[in-house]
């Protein structure tokens, strides 16, 4: 089975240079500057109560054709081509946030979103952007950053990430497993046999379930070769983009994790409930 990891090609050894003259004014790259975010007051809060501090507001942006492939009318089959497009776009993106973090210095990444829009070059060319806030441990250890010592990247809320550092483990990765899948056309005497009955479409069914394992088994692939213990937070959207009714992709995300020596976990500040009885008559 594929995993569809990175392909080497010319556009993966470019880095963008845009960004160096924001950057360089950012909190973490100069002393005394100022910090960028997209945390809520609520968040910066809380993520000072957990230790850390923002350091600049993080991009990575791919624009990427996306190719064809043509499914048989009657099977059920992954379009490998436009699964490892999918794939690859992402990871240029997600590589370039990180590199961004990695100037600033930063511990990890939190609020990771990556999402996808579409530009009037025509209908096969899609950016891939992830965005994020950098952030850094104030006891400036190093202890949280991903066992690779690069920043870790999440895509938990602040308050998400104060409870997962409370239970004394730190994010490693925002992983992800795609699936381009072509979902079979029914035949006409299939479509009149199941006309006015109650019935399952197993040819659906197989197709949606192979599909949607395809996708998780992947993101448990990633999480691995991360050295997690595990991946909180594991959605899988289904989108359709541009290639019709019957061509889907099944896109499950989550953050991988790891646990935390003793010293480095937050201490106990929940307060635990109590029962109050009262004895008035």
């Amino acid at each position: 089975m594929p995993l569809f990891g990175s392909s080497s090609n010319d556009a993966q050894t470019w880095e963008p240079q845009a960004a160096d003259s924001r950057l360089a004014h950012t909190a973490g790259a100069e002393p005394g500057a100022v910090f960028t975010s997209d945390l809520s007051v609520s968040e910066y809060a809380l993520l000072g109560e957990a230790g850390f501090e923002p350091l600049g507001f993080v991009v990575g942006s791919s624009i990427y054709h996306v190719g064809l492939q043509v499914g048989r009318w009657s099977q059920n089959a992954e379009l490998d081509t436009l699964t490892q497009a999918m794939y690859n776009a992402r990871e240029l993106a997600m590589a370039r946030m990180q590199s961004e973090a990695d100037h600033l210095g930063a511990d990890g990444v939190v609020g990771v979103t990556l999402r996808m829009q579409m530009y009037a070059w025509g209908q096969e060319v899609l950016e891939f952007v992830a965005t994020g806030t950098a952030v850094k441990a104030l006891a400036g250890e190093g202890a949280h950053r991903a066992p690779d010592g690069r920043a870790f990247t999440s895509d938990l809320s602040a308050q998400d990430f104060f409870r997962l550092l409370a239970a004394g483990a730190v994010p490693v990765a925002f992983v992800l497993g795609t699936c381009v899948y072509h979902i079979a056309h029914q035949s006409v005497m299939q479509s009149l046999r199941q006309a006015g009955r109650n019935q399952e479409m197993i040819q659906f069914t197989q197709g949606v379930y192979e599909a949607r394992e395809l996708a998780l088994v992947r993101m448990q692939a990633e999480a691995s070769q991360a050295h997690a213990s595990g991946i909180v937070g594991v959605n899988v959207a289904v989108s359709n983009h541009i290639w019709g009714e019957h061509a889907t992709e099944f896109l499950a995300t989550g953050t991988a994790i790891r646990r935390l020596s003793d010293e480095h976990r937050l201490p106990a500040t929940t307060p635990k409930p109590t029962f109050t009885l009262g004895l008035d008559s």
